[in-house]
């Protein structure tokens, strides 16, 4: 990709809220300025104006009868702004401001005194927003909306008044935020009176609703380990000769007479959020017998899609699970009481070998919990050592409501991989969890949580800097003192060993450690099998997830990664039959399916299963697009369809691409599809955009490999030749294919790309003859069909590495 003329008008993407006086031309001149000075001085008193301006992220600029605020680092800014604004004016009665906001492109040009002003589609769109408001409107295009309803806590606040015919004929389709009883939720008169406004539905408004996960997806993922999922959307992906291991086909577990599921209990409580209270009490139960080496233990992953509502065919979910026995009950709590029901059943015989009662104070829930699984084990017949009995009668905490706090959290940092944005789940996982340890410092189990959302964070960019990894290095700590041996102390330490140093020799230790005290925990093996892979040991890793599945059989995302596995070893026909199995847990997966369809574009350059599957899905529920959206962008410019990548990346939730834990701005796949398109004005305007976020990003941590590769490739793209090469080299030193071989044969082909992109072909095939011979990204189909390598098709060398990358 060569160099581009600068454009004369460069564009930026800005979160706009645009702010006007309702009957401003009716009141009098002193009323006027009475009124702006007083609406200036709320709108520079909010937290929102006031952080961005610190930072020197916001442009201001008065309007006659109001002003624009253009803030830049996300769109919840303009909202949260909206929301200070709209509670400040609760005292200022005298003042009725409509407000209107939205998200898109914008220049910043010389007015006629040489200042600021803006111009471009942004802040037009933003103003036909705002004229379709009342006083005390706040009024969101449908585009922010979207992008809003991702975060759980905008959704229950925003409402759907459908489209509007605005200023020459266009129309427009707008969203009403209300919140706290902020704004104003009446539909705005000028729609109704004009005849302009199209409802959407018979209801006058409805609910904006991100699309979500089927339940059957959530209820399997509801308590999966963070790194399960947070690791399994972005932990490695394609092919290479493998040694021979077990496909997934084969693995045949037998039914022990010592294994055990223990079923989510039915919560009896009058109240609903009492339904934390149940999760936690077969949280306790299951976590008390997984420690008992001589049981096995289903994990709760598996064990939660059966929730209690539909009637129980308890031999099935036994046979389906792999155990013998089951447990199920139910819980009741009623003021300062708690009722706990249980019963264990052998699935076999459908038999009931024994059932309990407890009817008891609240703060004996721990005592009864401790109780029920030693009565349990003992009725197993199983062995259980004094180092098990001890774990077992030592109570997480004495503070049941820090109790409720840290399941809540564990809950969202286990599906915080099936948020979008996934930031959300996890920051507020964090802070529910800092809320625990503060009622009671010495909860170890939530410091262990809290490491692990820190952890994450870190792993997947959201704050890849050193004062994250303090905060999750503060939690080990914390939990090493609180209970030095622990499985979950060596465990916790293991992750943050693997997962933010890759100290691969350390983490083994720690693992091995973290298995004598926790036997029937997944996660070990499924940590084993990662770093098998990053190591480049093959076979050891399918074990060591094979493992992990037998405990948590039910558990589809461990499914997809060893899917992923087999597609890295280029056993594509293996991958499809582990895809299918999960695909059988989860058919209502529309992204499970597309992966199963994308196998064959990687296999055979077929992008047409695909395509078709994308077709399909969307076809049938529209709501699904964002969970198909990267793969629907990739689809498209392999098979060369534009207008289909447009309507993708329209689709493509505000965090981006991401391509393993390199993680490109959304704007950078704007300028892919601009440049694919021939827009080179529109395509540089993206790259440079893209370069400065990553190059921010580099500033603050020059050490982190993937934002190197990312700024390399964004100044690849801009013709930045020596700086493009000096980035994507050093990424590539800082993280070397020994060091990771999952990242590092990644860095490696896309360094291929810079010097390809940069006019260096002797060295760009350098390069990807390189990754062509290793496990990793490249794939017979990516070359064949991806417009990234059109600058090499025309020299034979390139022909002879797609060749080396066919079927056989």
């Amino acid at each position: 990709m060569s160099a581009e003329p600068k454009p004369d008008l460069p564009l930026e993407i800005a979160h706009l809220l645009l702010i006007d006086v309702v009957g401003y031309s009716k009141l009098l001149v002193n009323d006027q300025v009475e009124s702006l000075q007083q609406l200036n001085r709320i709108v520079r008193s909010t937290d929102c104006f006031r952080a961005a301006e610190a930072k020197d992220k916001l442009i201001r600029l008065p309007t006659g009868d109001g002003m624009a605020l253009l803030f830049f680092e996300n769109l919840e800014q303009p909202a949260h702004c909206a929301l200070e604004i709209a509670q400040a004016l609760q005292n200022h009665p005298e003042i009725q401001v409509r407000m209107g906001i939205h998200s898109g492109p914008i220049n910043q040009v010389p007015d006629v005194n040489d200042r600021v002003n803006i111009a471009g589609a942004g802040i037009n769109v933003a103003q036909r927003v705002l004229d379709c408001g009342d006083a005390g409107h706040i009024l969101l295009s449908k585009h922010v909306a979207d992008d809003l309803g991702e975060y759980r806590h905008w959704q229950p606040y925003l409402r759907d008044l459908g489209e509007c015919e605005v200023k020459h004929g266009l129309r427009l389709h707008v969203v009403n935020l209300c919140k706290d009883g902020f704004g104003n939720q009446q539909v705005p008169e000028q729609l109704k009176r004009r005849g302009r406004w199209k409802q959407t539905s018979s209801a006058d408004v409805r609910p904006i609703t991100a699309p979500r996960w089927p339940k059957s997806v959530l209820s399997v993922a509801v308590l999966l380990f963070a790194v399960a999922l947070a690791v399994s959307f972005s932990t490695f992906f394609h092919r290479a000769s493998p040694p021979t291991t077990r496909n997934l086909s084969e693995i045949a577990t037998p039914i022990l007479g010592n294994s055990i599921a223990v079923l989510p209990f039915q919560n009896l409580s009058d109240e609903k959020q009492n339904a934390y209270f149940a999760d936690g009490v077969q949280d306790e139960i299951l976590t008390n017998l997984a420690r008992v080496a001589d049981l096995k233990v289903i994990s709760r992953t598996s064990t939660m899609q059966y929730k209690t509502g539909a009637q129980r065919n308890l031999r099935e979910i036994a046979k389906t699970l792999g155990v013998a026995h089951v447990v199920e009950g139910s819980v009741q709590r009623s003021g300062g009481r708690v009722r706990v029901n249980v019963q264990l059943i052998d699935a076999r015989t459908d038999g009931h070998l024994w059932a309990e009662s407890y009817d008891r104070d609240i703060a004996d829930v721990f005592a009864i919990e401790n109780e029920l699984a030693e009565q349990i084990v003992a009725k197993l017949k199983s062995k259980l050592s004094p180092q098990e009995k001890a774990a077992i009668e030592e109570k997480p905490t004495t503070d049941l409501a820090a109790h409720d706090l840290y399941i809540r959290a564990k809950t969202l940092i286990a599906s915080s991989a099936l948020s979008t944005p996934q930031a959300e789940s996890l920051f507020e996982a964090v802070r529910l969890l800092n809320q625990a340890v503060e009622r009671d410092p010495a909860f170890a189990l939530a410091y262990y949580q809290l490491a692990e959302a820190h952890d994450v964070i870190y792993l997947q960019g959201i704050d890849h800097t050193p004062a994250r990894l303090a905060m999750a290095n503060g939690a080990i700590q914390s939990l090493a003192r609180l209970r030095p041996n622990s499985g979950e102390a060596h465990l916790a330490l293991a992750k943050h060993l693997y997962w933010c140093y890759h100290d691969y020799d350390r983490a083994r230790e720690e693992l091995t450690l973290a298995q004598k005290s926790l036997p029937n925990d997944p996660m070990p093996f499924q940590i084993l099998g990662y770093i098998d892979r990053r190591q480049g040991r093959w076979p050891e890793s399918t074990k060591n997830l094979e493992r992990a599945i037998e405990l948590d059989p039910q558990n589809s995302a461990f499914l997809e990664q060893i899917a992923r596995s087999y597609e890295c070893l280029r056993r594509y026909a293996d991958a499809e039959r582990a895809l299918d199995r999960a695909i059988a847990l989860v058919p209502k997966d529309a992204a499970m399916r597309a992966r199963r369809a994308e196998i064959e574009l990687h296999w055979h350059a077929d992008a047409r299963p695909l395509v078709s599957m994308i077709q399909a899905i969307i076809a049938k529920d529209s709501r699904e697009v964002k969970n198909i959206a990267e793969l629907w962008l990739n689809a498209a410019l392999y098979d060369r369809d534009f207008d289909a990548a447009l309507r993708a990346l329209a689709a493509l939730p505000i965090d981006g691409c991401h391509r393993e834990t390199i993680l490109f701005p959304r704007v950078w796949c704007e300028g892919i599809v601009a440049q694919m398109r021939g827009d080179k004005v529109a395509a540089r305007a993206a790259f440079s955009s893209a370069r400065n976020e990553m190059a921010k990003l580099v500033r603050e941590q020059p050490a982190y490999a993937e934002a190197l590769c990312a700024l390399g490739m964004a100044d690849a793209a801009l013709g930045n030749k020596e700086d493009a090469i000096r980035e994507g080299r050093r990424a590539v030193e800082l993280l070397s294919v020994t060091k990771d071989a999952i990242i590092g044969p990644l860095l490696v082909q896309n360094l291929a790309l810079i010097y390809a992109w940069t006019g260096e072909k002797d060295l760009a095939f350098e390069q990807l003859s390189a990754a062509a011979k290793l496990p990793g990204y490249l794939s017979y189909g990516e070359l064949r069909l991806h417009p990234y390598w059109d600058p090499l098709r025309s020299d034979p060398r390139f022909d002879k590495i797609v060749a080396s990358l066919a079927p056989k």
